[in-house]
Formats: structure tokens, sequence, C-alpha cells
């Protein structure tokens, strides 16, 4: 079943649940930093009314240690409530990008669609790390309000009107501040949004860039990013005006509620009301205000920036899985027998296939767009418009795709390698009890490892892009076949080798798979020589099915699909 749809605020207050002890922990001890804040002011206050005034020397030392043991507890919650305040932010930040990668990864596919791999990549790091952050604010922002009901309380002793005066203001400056959070937080999706897709364009042209150079396309690339660059630089300055103008308004609106209490306080001791130790005091409490007024602001920007991160991980976290989990299991013992029975997908149009267990089967397909779809199907990354396909008898949709997958594996002609040696690579889904070495014989990467430095050992860059087109192929191939699958459907593994790799790798193949359903997707007339039979799909239909000499006698579809 698809999640249920989870809203910004859902995630965010899911943030903040996970890490309650932490933020709970965080709180109390800036807390106690803000009131111990709160209350130097008024020890200072305390000094000058009951040891200076009356020129005391024993309460003046009295006083001055009470503020000495003060600061020492202020320096002391900060370091600790500071610790706990990051603690929480980055386990959120954490837990979240495991479960957006989670998400992505899940067998049942989904999230990756329509997105690229640069802005997911972006999310899962700068608003998987906005949203973390706003653990911090909520830390702090709890902080300050303690911070401003001590200093309320304090003047409210002090003087009822003083007290009114912070009482009053503070809830309109919040409620002021939080208004003009809402372009904020507006611009600041905007300028995530520019900014992962600035971010996707950019990993897709570095990932083509030998392509790219080949065809002479630098040109036309920089310009495709200039222009993508310039969106998401235009989308920051618009959050960053946005943000300026509600830190400037929030400020001058601070500053005024300052004012306005030493305004008050000069006037109470001007008629009396108050001692001159008192009006220091509310002197420096109106200052101390500055701080948490402005902690205040700035955690209303950090929770509008937290909502639309949080919006946009939500969005990706419920995106519907593009195939569910079935109720049935596979049989114990999988024999390997395919069926497909009135398959229409894409460009597929009523395809019924039998392939029996052990068999070594050909697939031309004359447009390379429904081979794609009929690779889809297999590998179950979408259930067909109509029709099934079966295992050993059991439907795909019966059957929860990581189970399946553990029976029927398909190598796509696009396969990415791994950072790591390449024999990590042969190895990466290679059951504990199989021995890598015949598929690296099969698929020709033993002639690989003579050529490379350290042999087997070498180590093979981000996608494999210290290795040729070829190399790649082959080990790509041998880590499919090192997989032991009962069933192996391998899509165009030896375009980027010569003709004589071609062929000892496809007498390879067919060795090292004898027994087991193998279907190869392919042109290749090497690769179709090996097979038991070929099926050639043309307009999307299954149009004849033969050993390949005899599709090459007589279908001139045929020829000219594998030897044009």
């Amino acid at each position: 079943m698809s999640p249920t749809y989870p809203s910004g605020r859902d995630v965010l207050r899911e943030s903040v649940r996970e890490q309650r002890r932490d933020v709970g922990l965080g709180a109390l001890l800036a807390s106690g930093h803000q009131v111990g804040e709160a209350l130097v002011p008024v020890l200072i206050g305390v000094v000058i009314d009951r040891a200076v005034t009356g020129s005391d020397t024993g309460a003046l030392l009295l006083w001055l240690g009470v503020l000495a043991v003060v600061y020492v507890g202020l320096a002391l919650s900060f370091r600790f409530g500071a610790w706990a305040g990051d603690r929480s932010a980055v386990r959120s930040e954490h837990s979240l990008r495991i479960a957006l990668v989670r998400r992505v990864l899940h067998p049942g596919g989904g999230a990756e669609d329509g997105r690229l791999p640069g802005a997911l990549a972006n999310t899962a790091t700068e608003d998987a790390k906005r949203v973390g952050g706003v653990n911090t604010a909520v830390m702090y922002g709890i902080a300050s309000l303690a911070g401003i009901l001590t200093c309320a309380f304090v003047l409210l002793r002090t003087s009822v009107l003083l007290g009114l005066v912070v009482l009053l203001g503070t809830p309109v400056l919040l409620w002021l501040g939080h208004l003009l959070s809402k372009p904020l937080e507006t611009r600041s999706e905007a300028e995530q949004e520019r900014a992962a897709h600035a971010s996707a364009v950019a990993a897709d042209l570095v990932a083509g860039l030998r392509i790219l150079k080949g065809i002479g396309g630098e040109s036309a690339a920089i310009d495709r990013y200039r222009t993508t660059s310039r969106d998401s630089l235009a989308a920051t300055l618009k959050a960053a005006r946005a943000q300026a103008l509600q830190s400037g308004m929030v400020l001058s609106l601070t500053g005024g509620l300052i004012a306005l209490v030493a305004l008050v306080g000069g006037r109470l001791a001007a008629e009396g009301s108050i001692s001159l130790g008192q009006l220091v005091s509310a002197v420096g409490l109106a200052l101390f205000l500055v701080g948490p007024l402005e902690v205040l602001a700035w955690v209303n920007a950090e929770l509008a920036q937290g909502r639309a991160s949080a919006g946009r991980v939500a969005e990706v976290l419920a995106t519907p899985h593009a195939v569910t989990a079935g109720e049935l299991s596979l049989p114990t013992e999988v024999r390997g027998a395919l069926r497909l029975t009135g398959v229409s997908h894409g460009g597929l149009r009523e395809v019924d296939l039998d392939i029996a267990p052990g068999e070594l089967l050909g697939v031309v397909a004359t447009d390379p767009a429904h081979a794609t779809d009929l690779l889809r199907c297999l590998a179950r990354r979408t259930d067909p418009d109509t029709g099934t396909v079966e295992l050993d008898g059991v439907s795909l949709r019966d059957l929860d795709p990581a189970e399946m997958r553990t029976a029927l594996l398909v190598a796509e002609h696009d396969a990415d390698l791994f950072e790591g040696t390449v024999r990590d690579n042969v190895t990466a889904a290679a059951p504990e009890h199989v021995d890598p070495e015949p598929a690296m014989t099969a698929a020709g990467v033993a002639q690989v490892a003579q050529t490379l430095p350290e042999g087997e050992d070498t180590a093979v860059s981000e996608r494999g892009r210290s290795l040729s087109g070829g190399q790649r192929q082959r080990v790509a191939l041998a880590r499919a076949l090192a997989a032991d699958r009962a069933v192996l459907v391998v899509h165009d593994p030896t375009t980027a080798v010569d003709a004589v790799t071609e062929a000892g790798i496809a007498t390879g193949l067919r060795e090292v798979r004898k027994g087991r359903t193998t279907v190869l997707v392919t042109t290749s007339p090497a690769l179709l020589a090996v097979t038991d039979r070929v099926v050639l799909l043309d307009g999307g239909r299954v149009t004849d099915t033969a050993p390949h000499a005899d599709l090459i006698a007589r279908h001139e579809t045929y020829r000219a699909a594998v030897l044009a």
C-alpha cells in the first residue's frame, strides 16, 4: 500500500518528537542559561542598592560572589545546552537522510520517477539539514521565552507597568515576526527547488561529460547550466532579501520595545517609584531583551525555511510505490520458468511468451523502446497495463519485489559500477557460497585485470569512470553472473567490446549459465548464435520464434535488426 502523505508540519513534528530527549535537555539547560542571563542585571541592581549606596564592603563581596557563581552556571549551561541542541539536530538530520535513502532504494521504486539524482541528493542533504536544524531552533525558542518570562516577572515585581509592557509587547512582536516570515517561507521553498534543479543539472552534465566532449556539446551544456545557475541565484537572492527584510523589521520592532521599557523605567525612577538599583536593573533587562527577541526572530526564520524543506522531504517520502508487495511467496526451489500472457505496456502489445526452465533465450526488438518496456516488466519496475508475468506459475504482482529479485535479476545495459576494487564490484551481489572466478572468466574480466596496475584489486572510481566502456561492461556482466540468480535477464552486455572478445563472452556466458534460465535482450549476432532460440519482437508483438540461423534465413526484418 502507498504511504500516507505526510505534510511538512508532520515531518517537523516527527523530527522533534524523535529527538525530544535531547531537545528537552537542551531546552532545560538553555533556559537555565537565559534565566541566569536575566538575573545578572537584577543582581547588579541589588549590589547597587545594598552595597554601593550604603558603602557596605561585606555585602559587596557577598553579592559579587553570587555573581561569580551565576557566571559559572551560565558558562556550563550554555556549553552543555548547545551540545544537546547540536546533537539533536545532527541526529534528526541523519534519521531523515536514512529515511530518504531507504525510500529511494525501496524495492517498490517510484521515488526516483520524475526526479534527477542531483535533486534527490539535494533533498537528502540540504533539506534534511534544514529540517534537522528545527530541533535546535525549538530548543533556543523555548529558552528565549523562558528568559523573556523571567524578565517580565522581575519587572512586574519592580513595577506592574514595566512588567505589562514586556508581557503585552512580546506576543505582539512574535505575531508580527510570524507574519513577516511568510514571504521568507515561500521564497525559501522556491530557492531550494531551484538549487536542487541546479545540482541535478550539474550532476547530469558531469555524468555525460565524455559524451558532450565527443559531440562538441560543451558550449550548449555550459549555456544550459549558466541559465539554471542564474535562476537558482535569483531565487536565492529573493530569499535573502526576504530574510533581510524580516530580520530588519523584527530588529526595529525589538528596538522599539526596548526603548519603551527604558522610557517607562526612567520616568518611574524620576518619580521615585523605583530605586536607582531597580532603574539599572530595568535598563539592563531591557538591553537583555535584545538577545531573546533576536533569537525568536531567528527561530521564526528557521521554522519558515524548515517548513519549506520539510515539504520537499515529505514529497519524496510520500511518493507512491511504482509496484506493491503481494502476499504470495516463491517456491523453495525456483525452477526458472517464465511466462508472459497478454502483456501490454508502453509499446508492447499482447505479448505471449513461454520460457522453459534452463533455456537460453534471445530476444530481438526492432524498436529499442520495446526492449526497455519488456525489461521494466520483467524487473518489476512497473506492472503491465494488462496481462501477467509469471515465475514458476506465480504472478510477479503477487510477490514482494525484494523477494522476487532474489530469484530473477535484470541486468540493464546502463548499469553503473561503484567505488571500490574490481573484485568488490563483481562480488557485490554474489552469495557467500558462490565462487566469482567462473563469472569473471566468462565475462572477460580476467583479461581486464591483466591490463590494470593492481589486477582485480585495482580501485574503481565513482561509476567506474576510471575504466573504459568495454571494461565497465565486462565487470557489470561478471557482477550479474556472479549473483547466481535462477533467472538472469541481460540487456546488450557487449556493445562496447570488440568482436573477438564478444565471441569469447558469448561462449563463456552459455557455459556459466548452463541449466539456468537466461534471457539475452540484444541484437548481437555473436550472442544470439549461442542461444537455444530467439524471439522476434516487431511492432511490440511476438512475430516469430526460432533458432538464430533460421530467423536470419527467413526474416528480412530480423536481418535488418541484427546485421545492420
